[in-house]
């Protein structure tokens, strides 16, 4: 693939890396092979330093403008004109890489629930392998939220001087008991469903809508709920919240599976950038790149602390908090915040 080009076009462009070679795994499991569909925006400059990698979070894809356009795209912060812009569908998931409803190469047959376990780290170690194969030697910055920023410093470690600046949003060093016990309820909606347990792609997708709505439980603020659910009329039933909630699962069902959704929870669950490196602490001290910490003041799901934590034990540390009723889904609508923070961040590399 050709990156460097004597024109600029901002149209996003989508391919397939295919990762031949079998890929072993935290867990000591194996995929022979594995895909990684991703996007580009933009083009690599002259002196390959303009890279911005994004990480998606747990039900994202790789189409970054669509998703985060009041941060990416013609005229936004990360403008495709300046910048080179790839993210990648994570292992897992459900928008064209390599995950339960692939097809194992090894059987003929899909993955289902025979899909391997696959942590943050292994997401990281595949991101790379895309990196090498798209030649690109450093990054300028990688960013991700919640899901995207335990992948994002898992990267930062692997990657050491390779990246200049780690943007880590609504995330972690280490997933808590909190975080794995809203997880755990969900996939135990999934398999409540009746049809869990059947080798088809629809199992399960009646238990992923309540999985759903009890994330957005987690993912907004009460306070949210207040502003925009409230009932203005007297009633006994048939709230507005319910009809959201209702309306949440419907939407993400019709979107995404309940494998992908019960494999990246998983992911998520099993995040530790301290395992076998010595603990968080000496491994945050181990990431020599820049990082912003940014953390959401009503976040109810990934506390501010964690993300204080963070910019507190890399060498290179620096925390910024949004203020925002809409807790931790702040970060994909809180554009103007995240701009002004992003400016100033930036802004110290030239002082």
């Amino acid at each position: 693939m050709n990156l460097i080009s004597s024109y600029y076009t901002i149209d996003m462009s989508q391919d397939t890396f295919i990762h031949r070679e079998s890929f072993t795994l935290e867990s000591g499991e194996v995929l022979p092979e594995f895909e990684l569909s991703y996007t580009t925006m933009g083009n690599l400059n002259a002196s390959k330093d303009n890279v911005i990698w994004v990480i998606h979070a747990l039900t994202g894809d790789a189409k970054v403008s669509d998703w985060w356009s009041g941060l990416i795209g013609e005229d936004r912060f990360y403008d495709p004109s300046k910048h080179f812009i790839i993210c990648a569908n994570l292992l897992g998931s459900s928008y064209g890489s390599t995950s339960p409803l692939s097809v194992n190469p090894i059987t003929g047959d899909f993955y289902y629930y025979d899909f391997p376990h696959v942590t943050p780290r292994d997401m990281a170690n595949s991101l790379d392998l895309l990196r090498q194969h798209l030649e690109i030697e450093s990054i300028d910055t990688i960013i991700g939220g919640s899901l995207g920023g335990q992948v994002g410093l898992e990267w930062s470690y692997l990657l050491q001087d390779r990246v200049r600046h780690s943007i880590i949003i609504a995330s972690n060093a280490k997933a808590t008991p909190w975080i794995r016990g809203f997880n755990e309820t969900q996939r135990m909606a999934i398999a409540s469903d009746c049809t869990w347990g059947e080798r088809q792609p629809n199992a399960g997708k009646e238990g992923l809508k309540t999985a759903r709505a009890i994330a957005m439980l987690s993912y907004r603020h009460p306070k949210d709920f207040e502003l925009k659910q409230e009932d203005q009329e007297e009633k006994l039933d048939n709230y507005r919240i319910s009809s959201y909630l209702q309306y949440q699962g419907q939407k993400l069902s019709q979107r995404f599976n309940a494998f992908s959704y019960w494999a990246l929870s998983k992911s998520m669950d099993s995040h530790d950038l301290g395992r076998k490196r010595g603990g968080l602490t000496l491994a945050l001290q181990q990431i020599p790149s820049k990082v912003l910490a940014i953390g959401v003041d009503t976040d109810m799901l990934f506390l501010k602390e964690e993300s204080q934590f963070i910019a507190k034990n890399v060498p290179k540390g620096t925390y910024r908090e949004i203020s925002s009723h809409l807790g931790h889904d702040a970060f994909l609508i809180e554009y103007e915040q995240m701009s002004y923070i992003l400016s100033s961040f930036y802004l110290e590399d030239t002082l």
